[in-house]
């Protein structure tokens, strides 16, 4: 009897020990809301620039991101500027140069940047003013959206064009 009573008071432990192990997805929701909810706070507390577009649309609010940032080629660095449109953040570096060849195949001449967490920034245009930089961002989301290329590019280059952002290089 006590055998029995010893048996099934493992067993229990045992099923007990097994069932707390599984990763349960309330745990993992949790944690994606609360990443997602300081990103958010984060993207709210960045300075933003009002751009006024031509004709009678309305006025585009541009996120601008601070960040310290290197490029990753020597070739690069007298491109790299104080103001940047980033068109993708990757975190390979093969991806990156594959996006960056692409891109430069397009007519662009891109810059690669790399931030102190390791982000690879795909950089489209790099200027010494906001304003400039803000612009270009716009002229090149206009540019798609109008052709309604967004999807294209999206597919070809697995970049949204919608998501376009300024970055603020810090020294």
């Amino acid at each position: 009897m006590k055998r029995l009573f010893q048996f099934t008071l493992a067993l229990s432990a045992i099923m007990l020990l097994a069932t707390s192990c599984k990763p349960k997805q309330s745990a993992y929701k949790q944690v994606y809301e609360a990443a997602k909810e300081k990103e958010m706070q984060q993207s709210a507390a960045q300075p933003t620039v009002v751009v006024k577009n031509a004709g009678n649309l309305p006025p585009v609010s541009v996120a601008v991101r601070k960040e310290k940032v290197e490029p990753v080629y020597a070739t690069d660095a007298a491109g790299l500027k104080k103001f940047s449109v980033v068109i993708a953040s990757l975190s390979v570096k093969l991806n990156a140069e594959s996006l960056k060849t692409r891109m430069e195949n397009e007519g662009y001449n891109v810059i690669l940047a790399q931030n102190e967490q390791g982000m690879y920034r795909v950089i489209v245009a790099s200027y010494d003013d906001k304003a400039t930089a803000v612009a270009k961002r716009e002229e090149i989301h206009s540019t798609y959206a109008a052709k309604g290329n967004t999807d294209y590019l999206k597919k070809t280059y697995g970049v949204p064009f919608n998501d376009l952002w300024v970055l603020e290089r810090e020294y």
